[in-house]
């Protein structure tokens, strides 16, 4: 394992993070709200200490070879580097007091989860406004490229299920070079985030609200300018344009790619995206059933409401446009079973993934067939190819270590002082990337109360649900930094 190359990486990945805020740079020059030192002082340090690390661990050969290990390495400390010189300009601005929150709330948006420890966005300056949104579309983008180009290369990830169906970058290649594939996964994520921003400014959203939802909305972030979310803007054309565009970012980004490039068969045989939206359409419809008989005297609100909540808890967006914490039991339980079943692999989207969530059943039905046909030959298909059992024993690998974290999470939440629900589906909505929960952490209240020790310890969930959970916990095997 050759540290000067996983510290000339970091640096290159710092420098260009810092090189980032020259956005929200701009907008602090623009509208004079006192936050532009901070800023500036930020993207200071972030590229400096980038551009030491990059030179000073530049290593002599000109093409860097890269050990699954190091790729391991490199991945979880790119994370956890973009939240701690992403807390800067919280920091020095004085928004926190302490680096617990400031890194807290910086995790929270480059893994794109969307909890907060802000009590009152109207006192936060537009440049650093504008730095909280831009952390989540840059951690969303991340994650794509992450996912579709890198990981696949490591052994692990969403894309490794795709080696069956997709017709993607594991199996046809976008292009033959990671750089590539990036180049294209960008062009995409850019074009729609444009059209968003267009027809959020047609609906009356100003240029910088627009912007900063844009950002948060392909990056299935959740983010807000306002305390109120979604609700804040009291707009039916606003919360059917997020809806859609949330749904687009719960889709894999490479049939996206395949739409722009005319393969539409390719894209409507896609298994998981079938399953992703057939979940969708059925809570959609139930809830909104719920909420017609027992909450709203109209079938329209109820199904605006319930369709924007659905999608929102489904894709791991997290945005609210009304209080479901005083929802019907039954619309409050589909909404935290959701919470656990996340996005398609290959998009901005968290949680445990629509694909392996279908593989899982498509499993436990051919177990239940072999019980009814013991001699009968079965295997699990996803679509006309046969998932191998090397995949599925990773799929269930991922499953039960999903199920064990949150499980053991929960009980040290519990073991901190917060009540049994808060302390469930504060996990939940963290390690599955959601943002807002129940109890003390509901749609309308911020993790602001939680104990620090319980912040951290979601934080470390954010990361560990974002990075597939394999890359960060195989750090923690002893082997695994062993010769």
């Amino acid at each position: 394992m050759k540290v000067t190359h996983i510290l000339h990486i970091l640096g290159a990945f710092l420098f260009f993070l810092g090189l980032a805020m020259l956005l929200p740079i701009g907008w602090s020059v623009y509208s004079g709200e006192g936050d532009l030192s901070a800023l500036v002082l930020s993207l200071l340090i972030t590229s400096a200490t980038g551009g030491v690390l990059y030179f000073f661990f530049r290593p002599r050969e000109k093409r860097i070879s890269l050990t699954h290990k190091e790729g391991f390495i490199i991945v979880t400390a790119g994370w956890v580097l973009a939240a701690a010189f992403g807390s800067l300009p919280y920091l020095l601005y004085g928004i926190f007091p302490t680096f617990a929150d400031a890194f807290f709330e910086s995790m929270s948006g480059f893994t794109t989860t969307g909890a907060t420890v802000i009590t009152n966005i109207a006192d936060i300056p537009h440049g650093i406004l504008l730095w909280r949104s831009l952390s989540q579309w840059l951690g969303g983008m991340g994650i794509i490229v992450l996912s579709i180009a890198i990981l696949p290369l490591l052994g692990v990830g969403g894309m490794q299920l795709y080696k069956a169906e997709l017709p993607g970058p594991v199996k046809d290649k976008l292009r033959p070079r990671i750089a590539e594939t990036a180049r294209i996964l960008w062009i995409v994520y850019v074009i729609i985030s444009t059209v968003e921003f267009i027809l959020l400014l047609l609906g009356g959203m100003s240029v910088f609200e627009s912007l900063c939802h844009t950002f948060t909305t392909m990056a299935t972030g959740g983010f807000s300018t306002s305390d109120a979310s979604i609700a804040h803007f009291h707009s039916a054309y606003i919360d059917a344009i997020i809806t859609i565009f949330m749904l687009i970012a719960g889709i894999n980004f490479s049939l996206h790619y395949s739409i722009l490039t005319g393969r539409f068969k390719t894209v409507f045989k896609n298994s998981e995206l079938r399953f992703f939206l057939a979940v969708a359409l059925i809570t959609t419809i139930i809830v909104t059933l719920n909420l017609r008989l027992n909450l709203f005297g109209e079938m329209a609100k109820s199904f605006r409401y319930a369709s924007f909540q659905v999608v929102s808890i489904l894709t791991t967006t997290g945005y609210v446009t009304h209080d479901f914490a005083g929802w019907p039991a039954l619309s409050k339980i589909i909404l935290l079973l959701l919470m656990f079943v996340g996005g398609s692999a290959g998009s901005t989207g968290g949680s445990i993934k629509c694909l392996r969530i279908l593989l899982i059943i498509k499993h436990a039905y051919k177990e239940l067939y072999r019980l009814v046909h013991p001699h009968a030959v079965t295997t699990v298909k996803l679509g006309k190819d046969i998932v191998s059992a090397e995949i599925m024993g990773s799929i269930w690998g991922f499953f039960i270590l999903y199920l064990s974290l949150t499980i053991v999470a929960t009980l040290i939440m519990s073991l901190l002082g917060v009540d049994m629900m808060t302390a469930f589906s504060s996990v939940a909505a963290t390690i599955g990337n959601v943002g807002p929960g129940f109890g003390m952490v509901g749609p309308v209240s911020t993790y602001t109360e939680l104990p620090y020790p319980g912040k951290w310890l979601l934080s470390f969930c954010m990361l560990v649900g974002r990075l597939e959970i394999y890359t960060v916990i195989v750090l923690l095997i002893p082997e695994f930094w062993r010769k």
